[in-house]
């Protein structure tokens, strides 16, 4: 997870509006927000996206 995926999932999380284990609409926050690179990294690495969530390991 590079710092510009890390800094767009730390926008998401602080703005309270989704919760972070719901993936699919994390997802769709993200596109709608411009997230790109969010976006496709849930897509390519979920299973890291979700370690993080529950670790907070990069």
């Amino acid at each position: 997870m590079n710092e510009k995926v890390f800094a767009q999932i730390m926008d998401i999380r602080n703005s309270g509006r989704v919760n972070m284990f719901d993936v699919p609409r994390v997802q769709r926050m993200a596109f709608e927000m411009g997230f790109y690179e969010l976006v496709c990294f849930i897509e390519e690495d979920r299973a890291t996206y979700v370690r993080f969530i529950l670790t907070g390991e990069k």
